[in-house]
Order: C-alpha cells, then structure tokens, then sequence
C-alpha cells in the first residue's frame, strides 16, 4: 500500500530526534523531499529498505559558524562537511562575505578576507539573492546565509575609521532590509575586523533594530575574548536592549565560569542569547588581523600594502608593536599563504617561518603579507585562560550550539572544518559523556535549526525536510589532527540533504541536491 508512498524505508535503527527525548527504536520513511514517516513501518516493502540495524539516525547537522561561503562549491570541502553528517552550512559570518554590495565592496572582502573565504567562482553576485539562487543545486550541502555588516558599512563609508552619519546609517538600515527581504537569516558583524572593528554600539543597535523588527538574530564575533569577554559581551548586552535584538555570539571562547555567567545574566534579564563553541583550543584567522595594529589596516588592502612596503613604517611597527608581543607571535602557525613565493612556510610557526627565511619575526610578517597581497591564514594557540575543561563546561550549557568556524584554505588549515561535529560525537558524547546521544541531536541540530529560523529542520518529525544522518554510535569519530588537518570523520554510514542521498560508502554520491535557505521558507 506505500509503494507509491515512500521511496526509502531506514529500518531498524534508533532514532534521535533532536528534540531533547532520547532514542528511540523505530522505522524513518522518505518520499520526495520529506520525512514521510517514523514508527513501524515493516509493511512498507516495495520501497528502498535500507538496513540500519545498530545505527543512530539523526537530523542533518548545521553548523552555525562556518567560512563555507565559496568553498561549499568544492567536492573535497562538502565530503568533510557529509562525512561528519553536517547538511546545512550558515554562512555570512564575522561580517563579511560577498554580497550585498557592488563590485568593488565584493573585491575588497576578496583582498582582505580571501584567507578565509576564498574567491567567489566567476562573477561576484551583488545581493543575497545571488547567493542564495547560487546555492541551489550549486552544491551537496544547505547553505542559509547572513547579512555581513563588514560589506554593509564598506559600501556605504568604506574601510576608514570614522562614525556613521544618520545618512549612512540609513543607507545600511536600508540594504539591510532589503537583504533580510531576499531571504537572509540575520545579520552578522565582525568587530575584529576592517571595516567592522569601526562601527560603535550606537550603530550596531540602529541596524539591529532592523533585524528585530523582522524577527532576525544578530549573530557576532564580538569585540573580545577570553580575558576581554566581560567588556565584548556588555557590549552585547547593550545593542541587545537598545533593538531587542535576539544574539548570537560566534565562536564563545575563555573561562567557562565567567563566559557562562555572563550568558545566564543576559538570559534572566530577558535578553535571548545563544553562542556557539568549537571542541578546541586553538583558534584560526587571517594572519593581518592577529598580528597587526587596526590603524595599519585602515583604509583596506591598498593602503595596507602600501604601509607594510614601507621601510619607515616596518621600522616603526618592529619597534613599538611586535617588539612587545613576541610571546603572542611564538604562538603563530601558517596554514595558507597565497603567495607561492613563500608556500614553503605553510605549516611552520612564525619564528621558524622567519629563522628559515633569514629574517626577523616582524619582517617576515611584512613581507609574507606583501608578496601574498594580505592573503595569508594562521592558527594560533589560543591564552592558557582557555582550557579543556572550559571547553567541555561551555559545550554543555544550554544555550550552545554547534559551529566549526571551518577554514578549508591551505595545506596546514586548522583541523576542526574536518573534524568539529564528529569530534563532539565521538569524543565529547561517546568517549566523555558530555552530552547523552539525545543532547547531541538538539546542540548540533534541533537547537541550531530554531536559531536561525530554520522551522522545517533539524529534528526528525514526519513532515519535516529530509536531512538525515546515519551513523554507527560505536565508531563515529574525528581523525583530522593539526599535522594532518584535511582527513575526512569516520563512523557515518549514509547522509540524506532534501530526501536525496548525499553521502554513503565514505564519498560524496549524488548529484548536488542542497538549496539556499531563506528566512521564513523550508
């Protein structure tokens, strides 16, 4: 009677939901696009039957802080993603991808940001919709993508250091909207980076105003971490009550004590806060943000390449910048470097970067950031202020979800766009206890999806979209390490994104399946 119903039966295994309940013995049945049904379904005989005897079932992973946004078109970045059992990339982040804006707003988060986000292939597309409509069948994976206040502030003001007019403010206001219009999950800022480190709390409450009104997060690489988290999250606090913004805190690292008490405040005072977390302590970025001044980087790419060209400035900068931060810069490990003069140095600290090449630490640096035009990524040691345990206390608390912050660029990338997810599975859920399987679904899944308005995601719910993933509970379990980064998880038997089937036998299978996600639509 539903041979015409279903077209794949899973049969025999265990269904975690995503919603907190634990497992569950029972059958999950697909037809077209959708979870079709859950329970006992041995009747259903003409339909594919997949054997799951033994193995879990869960809802596609999303992964709420990944660099995706150009890298998801390559084979080898959605096999790391299928392998772990990530469906969905939310892209967008740190505030700067490449769209909306014109082309020289896109070329300039190209130069300045290629380390992380690469090149868009082919033409760059002005709006969010040209971004979402490129995802369409563009690639295996999901991708919803988030309004990046970076190109907001750079295509009305630029890369300089000055406040926002009520003009330009309504002129970001007014390609926010537009964006949010176009289906864009929410906004997201990096206060790290140029141009966004220049934007006050003033004007990021005046653009998340918008977001609130259309029911969209803010989601933000704040300004500070570890040690600075109380000064980065009051800031939080403040852009928070002045819109009523719902917040996201990208990539929430430090002392777990101090960060979750900062977020349990927040949330008793009334604010909505989530953050995602990674299962590491090192960090990864553009090498230009973690070793250089701001004022150096104002103005762009040009300008800074200009700077750094020069021998007074190099001077000035080894001098009274880098002179003091040796410990910090001993801490440095080159992951890309776009320049193939110096491609020899990936993988290499800093220090051991420079000893081989003859040079200082602070020439190095400049000269690397010159011969690659700014396109160089690193991995760095995050402050002893960040341990295991403070990993393992933020993962467990309730308003964390899961995110890679994924960087998929260079022979030497940091492990955890390879690795994040199954991490959490094997290690944190599996082997330490961290989380029950239950726990699991709803943190990589089911509470990631209601962030970000996902409402036909992330649990496993008959009329649901069909992301499912298929893994044995007994062997799932990361292998990338810092040596050796760009090695696929193991332990996931079979993916499903949008009822098609993605990933089996260890490789990517189908034809490109996944969409762009748009707010308010499954």
């Amino acid at each position: 009677m539903w041979s015409d119903v279903f077209d794949v039966v899973l049969y025999g295994g265990w269904i975690v939901d995503g919603t907190g309940a634990p497992p569950t013995r029972a059958d999950l049945a697909i037809a077209g696009d959708r979870i079709a049904a859950i329970g006992n379904l041995a009747a259903a005989e003409d339909a594919t039957r997949i054997d799951c005897t033994g193995r879990y079932l869960l809802p596609g992973f999303i992964d709420a802080h990944v660099h995706g946004d150009a890298m998801v078109f390559d084979p080898e970045v959605q096999l790391a993603a299928l392998a772990q059992g990530v469906t969905t990339f939310i892209a967008g982040q740190d505030g700067l991808t490449f769209a909306p804006g014109s082309a020289a707003t896109s070329q300039y988060v190209m130069e300045y940001f290629g380390a992380v986000n690469g090149s868009w292939p082919g033409v760059a597309p002005p709006s969010i919709a040209d971004m979402l409509t490129a995802y369409d069948g563009g690639s295996a994976l999901n991708v919803g993508v988030l309004v990046p206040q970076g190109n907001l502030r750079f295509e009305v003001i630029g890369a300089d250091d000055r406040p926002a007019n009520a003009g330009a403010i309504a002129a970001m206001q007014a390609l926010l909207e537009r964006s949010l219009d176009e289906g864009a999950l929410g906004m997201s800022s990096g206060l790290d980076y140029i141009p966004g480190r220049f934007a006050d709390a003033d004007e990021l409450g005046a653009l998340c105003a918008v977001g609130a009104r259309a029911g969209a997060p803010y989601v933000t690489h704040m300004r500070g971490y570890e040690s600075a988290a109380a000064q980065g999250m009051a800031e939080v606090r403040a852009i928070a009550e002045a819109s009523g913004v719902a917040v996201h805190v990208s990539h929430y690292h430090g002392p777990a004590n101090m960060l979750g008490g900062l977020v349990d405040d927040m949330r008793r005072d009334g604010i909505d806060v989530t953050f995602d977390s990674y299962p590491y302590t090192s960090g990864s970025s553009i090498l230009a943000m973690v070793v250089l001044p701001a004022a150096v980087q104002e103005g762009g790419p040009a300008a800074t390449l200009q700077r750094l060209s020069d021998a007074e400035t190099r001077s000035t900068l080894d001098r009274e910048w880098f002179a003091r931060r040796q410990d910090e810069l001993a801490r440095v490990r080159l992951s890309y470097i776009a320049s193939d003069e110096f491609a020899w140095a990936e993988g290499l600290l800093l220090p051991d970067a420079a000893a081989q090449a003859g040079s200082s630490v602070a020439r190095f640096i400049c000269d690397v950031l010159v011969a690659s035009q700014m396109r160089v990524g690193c991995v760095f040691r995050q402050p002893p202020t960040n341990t295991d345990a403070d990993v393992r206390a933020l993962l467990r608390h309730e308003a964390h979800v899961a995110g890679s912050d994924g960087i998929f660029l260079g022979r030497f990338p940091h492990p955890r766009g390879w690795a994040t997810f199954a991490r959490f599975l094997g290690e944190h859920t599996r082997n330490l206890g961290d989380w029950s399987w239950a726990a699991a679904a709803s943190h990589l899944a089911g509470h990631t999806a209601r962030r970000f308005g996902l409402s036909s995601r992330g649990l496993l719910r008959s009329g649901f979209v069909a992301d499912v993933v298929v893994l044995d509970p007994s062997t799932v379990a990361d292998v990338a390490s810092y040596a050796n980064p760009r090695q696929p998880a193991v332990g996931v038997d079979r993916v499903y994104v949008n009822g098609n089937l993605a990933f089996a036998g260890g490789a990517v299978t189908s034809t490109p399946s996944g969409r762009g996600l748009r707010r308010g639509s499954s």
